[in-house]
Order: structure tokens, then C-alpha cells, then sequence
């Protein structure tokens, strides 16, 4: 439970905003000047009226105590979870003691806490419900085998046009812009195989990209070529590799593999977005079983997804892996305690090692972007117009990405570096390392980068 005296670091709140302007905004609430009758429980609500542009203050409420992260409510009309206000008390909570006293909460933030218990409730019984249900398994059976056949349409057709591009040369993809590529996406969709769908767009955005774009569309080409070609002829792959192909192509699965409890330690956070969906990547590590898991959640374009889980945190719970060789995505099962802080640090490797781990994972998956490393004693330098980072204690090093290197987190781990050593947790890939978080030589909390 995260009581009175387990306080969060104002990382870890600011962690939780929607983006950088809501970041900057709650930041400026986060002193006791415009809140009026903050309180907090020991059983992990705080609440508290902030004066705003009208004549009543917005009333706003936060449960820090809900196993799946932290819930909000405001008056306000913000749209953005969690608004500005939920920041700022968060933050006038996290700093100094006696800001946000121990009390007994108002009616109004015990009616909604008692309201979310009751849904909360009420979604447990209807889970329990259906899993006793008992589906018709034949009606499943035809559902899968009617989409298997639109699926295998899908990719037949896929194939041709593949085959019609390297037939016509690749010059011909720049010149009919991005409109072919988003009709074939468009069958795809149809095809009912959204994995195909997203990795066509993905086409779509290479052809004149800049030095080199022919190289990197035929790579491309040829793994949807191979994942193709993988569902096609699926019956004679291995079931982990069946599984692994099944995901890609977009098919649904549930985590079915054994529930693992653990101490969860969130290692990073971050979302990315696109016209349709936003998407929100947890990655935790377990403390006694040293196993690696990553939570996917997911939110209407323009909203975050509900699960939030500050980096730094550790919770208690189970997690249940999703069927796939090599995979690492699981899903969140029952939680034994709220989220709280904890100085635990995930076991680190060396850059060569994390290169070599990447090698060894693209034989399970071989449409793999990146696998999740934690790099010890590294240093962050300049490489020409690049970065890199460098083993303090040997003569390897790997570059970052170069989406690393347009964000401002890359300042961030510079000055937290220092020119020492560091140790960073991150995504590891064919185009380099992605540092998500950073932790200083010696005691120090984890400092997210993205």
C-alpha cells in the first residue's frame, strides 16, 4: 500500500503526464499557494481544491492506491489524463511533509472513490461470469478459419504487388507517392490482417526519405516478404515460430503461458501515437526471477491509455507472457499491493553482449526491432555528428538511434553522465541503442530519459 510516509520523487509524478505542456503546467501548481484543503489518507487518496480562472476552485482527486496505477478525477474541463491539477497535488504531495496532511476525505472524493470501488466490483463478477460462460469452441473454430482464409487472400495479394514493385524497379515507389501504398494498406485492413496493414504504411514513408532510401525499402520489402511467406506456409513452422508469425500478422492471442509473481520493478515508460491509436509501453523487471516483461495498453487517438506506471516503481503481481518464441510481451494479472518506490537497479551487461543478445533474438522473431538491455558502466560521447555509448571499461561501444538523439533526453543522460560512468536501460536494435533510463554510479534514483 502506498501510505503517508512512502512518498513518490517528482520524477515519478511528472512521469505520469499526458506530454510536455501538461508537464510544464503542473509543474507551476505544485506549491501549496493555489491549493485549499489538501489532505491525503493513509490508505492512499489525496485530494485538494485548486483555484483556477472561475469562481469556484476545482475539486481534484487522485487514488494513489489503485493496483493498476494511479486514478484521477477533476472538475476542471481538461480533457487530458491526468489534467494539470491532478499533477500539480501529486507533486505538492510528493514534496515537503505537512504540504498535504493526514484527514478524512470530503464527501465529494469519498463519492467517487466509493464509485470506482463499485465498477471496479462489478467488472471482476462479469470477468468471472464469462470465463465460466463457456464459449461454443466450433463457433470459435469457424471464426478462426474464416479469418485465416481472408488472411491468406491478404497476403497472396501482397505477394503479387511485391512482386510487381521489384519487377518494375524501385524508382517506380517514388514516383507513385504515397497514395499505392495506402490503398494496399487499405486491402490489408480488409484482409483483416492489421499487422500487414501497419508494416505497408510503414513502406510508405521510405521512398525519398533521404541517402540510401532504395537499401532500406528493399530490406523492408523482403522481411514483409518473409512474414508473408511465414503465414503461408505456417503449417510447417515450428508452433513458438507459428505463434511469433500469428502476432505479427495481427492476429488476436491471449497471455496464456504460466503466471509468474514477482517484485516488479518498472524500468521505463513511454508512449508513441499515431492518426488512429496511442500506444504505451511499460517494460518491467522482476526482481527474484530476472525475467523481462512488457505491458502494452492502449488509448483512443489524442487520450493516453489508462495504465500508469511511473518508472522507479516497484509492484507486487503476477504477469503471464503471451504465446510466441522469444517473446517477451506479457499481460498483468493480479496485483497484491499498490505501486510503490524502491531502490532496486536491474543487473547490467556491456555493449558488446547487448549486440549479441539482439543476434540471438532474431532467430526467434526475425521481424524484431529492438530487445530490451541494460548497459552497465557506460559513458555517453560524441561520434562525429552522432552519439554513441562507450564502455568505460573496455573498446566497444553502440550508437544511438536517431530518434535517441532528436529528443532532449540525450542532454539529460549528458549532464547526468557527467563524463562517468552510467548505467542505462534501453531498447537495443539494428539501428542502435534508444536510452529510456539512466541511473548514476553509486546510490541515486533512476532518472527516466524519454
Amino acid at each position: 500500500m502506498t501510505q503517508q510516509g512512502v512518498r513518490w520523487s517528482a520524477d515519478q509524478v511528472l512521469a505520469l503526464a499526458p506530454d510536455a505542456a501538461s508537464r510544464k503546467a503542473g509543474s507551476k501548481l505544485g506549491a501549496a499557494g493555489p491549493w485549499s484543503e489538501a489532505g491525503s489518507s493513509d490508505e492512499g487518496t489525496v485530494w485538494g481544491q485548486c483555484k483556477g480562472s472561475g469562481s469556484k476552485p476545482y475539486q481534484t482527486v487522485v487514488d494513489i492506491a489503485d493496483v493498476s496505477g494511479p486514478a484521477y478525477k477533476c472538475s476542471c474541463p481538461s480533457r487530458k489524463f491526468p489534467c494539470k491539477h491532478a499533477l500539480g497535488l501529486l507533486l505538492l504531495w510528493a514534496g515537503e511533509d505537512g504540504a498535504v496532511p493526514r484527514g478524512q476525505a470530503p464527501d465529494w472524493a469519498e463519492q467517487w472513490l466509493e464509485g470506482r470501488r463499485k465498477r471496479a466490483e462489478e467488472k471482476k463478477e462479469e470477468a468471472t461470469a464469462s470465463a465460466g460462460g463457456g464459449a461454443d469452441p466450433e463457433a470459435a473454430r469457424r471464426r478462426a478459419e474464416r479469418r485465416a482464409t481472408l488472411v491468406t487472400a491478404g497476403a497472396t495479394e501482397l505477394e503479387q504487388r511485391l512482386a510487381d514493385l521489384l519487377r518494375g524497379g524501385l524508382a517506380g515507389a517514388e514516383q507513385a507517392g504515397y497514395g499505392m501504398w495506402e490503398e494496399t494498406a487499405a486491402r490489408m485492413v480488409d484482409a483483416q490482417a492489421p499487422g500487414l496493414a501497419a508494416r505497408v504504411r510503414e513502406l510508405g514513408a521510405i521512398p525519398s526519405s533521404g541517402p540510401g532510401w532504395p537499401v532500406r525499402l528493399l530490406e523492408e520489402c523482403a522481411l514483409l516478404h518473409l512474414l508473408d511467406q511465414g503465414w503461408l506456409r505456417r503449417e510447417r513452422l515450428p508452433e513458438g515460430l507459428a505463434a511469433t508469425v500469428r502476432s505479427r500478422i495481427g492476429l488476436p492471442a491471449s497471455a496464456d503461458g504460466p503466471a509468474v509473481r514477482d517484485r516488479w520493478l518498472v524500468l521505463a515508460q513511454y508512449d508513441t501515437a499515431d492518426a488512429r491509436l496511442t500506444t504505451r509501453r511499460i517494460w518491467l523487471h522482476g526482481a527474484e526471477s530476472g525475467r523481462m516483461a512488457l505491458l502494452l495498453s492502449f488509448g483512443a487517438a489524442g487520450r493516453a491509455p489508462e495504465l500508469a506506471l511511473p518508472v522507479g516503481l516497484v509492484l507486487e503481481a503476477e504477469v503471464s507472457a503471451y504465446p510466441g518464441a522469444g517473446q517477451v510481451r506479457a499481460a498483468l494479472g493480479e496485483q497484491f499491493a499498490p505501486p510503490v518506490p524502491a531502490e532496486i537497479r536491474p543487473p547490467g551487461t556491456t555493449t558488446a553482449q547487448a549486440a549479441v543478445r539482439y543476434g540471438e533474438a532474431l532467430r526467434d522473431d526475425p521481424w524484431l526491432d529492438s530487445v530490451p538491455a541494460t548497459l552497465d558502466r557506460v559513458v555517453p560521447t560524441p561520434d562525429g555528428d552522432t552519439w554513441q555509448l562507450a564502455d568505460a571499461d573496455g573498446d566497444t561501444a553502440l550508437p544511438l538511434t536517431p530518434t535517441a538523439r532528436s529528443r532532449p533526453g540525450l542532454w539529460r543522460l549528458v549532464a547526468l553522465s557527467g563524463g562517468a560512468p552510467v548505467k542505462v536501460f534501453g531498447e537495443c536494435g539494428h539501428r542502435g541503442f534508444t536510452p529510456l533510463t539512466a541511473w548514476p554510479e553509486g546510490a541515486g534514483e533512476g532518472v527516466a530519459l524519454y
